[in-house]
């Protein structure tokens, strides 16, 4: 791809468009860390509907986030979907940007970008992409992360080595060593999320059972559970199953841990094992080694980023058929969608004693955080340092045209 330099090399004011869920808005966070090195004067701003957006309270490269609220989705949805596009467009005009980011693939996020006269508009090439200024390909099965990165890569900007990183704030961390008050300190820490919004991901709750049985009485482990308010319903039918002898070894603070201070509690974690889900971007952000259950997904594009992991795929019908990419070179997972209840409980286990016999890439407890407030100068945000945890199964970032 032939590289591009945009009429505006130094924007004023630039508006991200972001997807609401965790796992994307964790993997956005490499693109937001070099979009503002490479416009460190420029306001940023993120807007997105509700859900993840905590995740980016404490994000040291943005100035604002925006709410996109939306009306409930009923009745005549296509006329209240566009009412509501038009709306939120004319006070996204008084705003002034003069470039956007539409990390959303959508014809709503197009349309909203357009209509509200951002004069420079780079998105995804898809539904909707006619109206933008610069559209990208969609390259099959490259990671999330590096999607997000081609953006930036399209106008022949530079990008780091895609490192991912999270900001744990001290109560936060405050707070989960609080919960490991009473829990021996030589037990290995597991943290088990079980649950997803996408039913088609889930693992049959009894085989769960089976794992986190054998964590307690053959790995010694000390297992954590936490989530939303609907989740809690889950980890309650899943404590119904497990052995008696597991259940003081098994602690749920999904009533007490909210989705800001998660990743305070699973820096103290010594594994994350689960189904394809948020939690596990931000395990992997903090460092800690992941082992993720995959069926209806492709791991190659939502694999754990940066960090020791194990995924675990789901056999296909046609077993042993993996795609190769434009380059010639084969996947490293099946991108086919298959049953998660093909995926046995050995495998699971195979999987974790891998990794729990592996050190935490960035030690056992985070490392602390050094903030140089730049405000007061001629910048406009603050420079954190946080761990970058290698690993080194992961390469670096690959440029957009080795993609294709």
């Amino acid at each position: 791809m032939p590289a591009f330099v945009p009429a505006s090399s130094e924007p004023r004011r630039i508006l991200v468009v972001r997807n609401r869920f965790i796992g994307d808005t964790m993997l956005a966070v490499p693109f937001l860390r070099n979009l503002r090195r490479n416009f460190p004067h420029a306001v940023i701003d993120v807007l997105s509907e509700s859900g993840s957006d905590s995740l980016l309270a404490d994000c040291p490269y943005i100035d604002e986030r925006l709410p996109w609220r939306r009306p409930p989705r009923r009745g005549r949805v296509v006329r209240g979907s566009l009412s509501n596009v038009m709306e939120n467009a004319r006070w996204i005009r008084s705003r002034r940007y003069d470039r956007v980011y539409l990390l959303k693939r959508s014809l709503s996020s197009c349309l909203l970008a357009w209509l509200a006269g951002i004069p420079w508009r780079v998105g995804f090439r898809s539904i909707g992409s006619s109206l933008l200024s610069r559209q990208v390909p969609v390259v099959p099965h490259r990671h999330q992360a590096e999607l997000f990165l081609d953006l930036l890569r399209c106008e022949g900007l530079a990008i780091d080595d895609g490192h991912n990183e999270t900001w744990n704030t001290a109560d936060s961390i405050a707070k989960a060593d609080a919960l490991m008050t009473g829990v021996a300190a030589e037990r290995p820490k597991v943290f088990v999320a079980p649950q997803s919004t996408d039913e088609h991901r889930l693992w049959p709750l009894d085989r769960f059972a089976r794992i986190i049985d054998w964590l307690v009485a053959d790995r010694g482990c000390e297992v954590f559970l936490c989530g939303g308010p609907a989740d809690r319903l889950v980890h309650d039918a899943l404590q119904r199953l497990i052995a008696t002898r597991s259940a003081p070894h098994v602690h749920d603070h999904s009533a007490t841990v909210s989705l800001c201070d998660v990743g305070g509690l699973l820096s103290r974690m010594d594994l994350c094992l689960g189904v394809d889900s948020g939690l596990n971007h931000i395990a992997a952000a903090n460092g800690v080694p992941v082992v993720v259950l995959a069926g209806p997904t492709d791991p190659n594009r939502w694999h754990p980023w940066r960090t020791a992991s194990e995924v675990v795929k789901a056999e296909t019908a046609r077993r042993g058929r993996v795609t190769r990419q434009r380059t010639g070179q084969r996947l490293p997972w099946n991108p086919e969608t298959a049953s998660m209840k093909a995926l046995s409980s050995e495998r699971v286990m195979e999987a974790v004693d891998r990794l729990l016999t592996q050190p935490r890439c960035a030690g056992s407890a985070p490392a602390p955080l050094r903030v140089v407030d730049l405000r007061r100068g001629a910048s406009r945000y603050e420079v954190w340092e946080s761990p970058r945890p290698a690993a080194a199964a992961d390469p670096a970032t690959y440029p957009l045209a080795h993609a294709h």
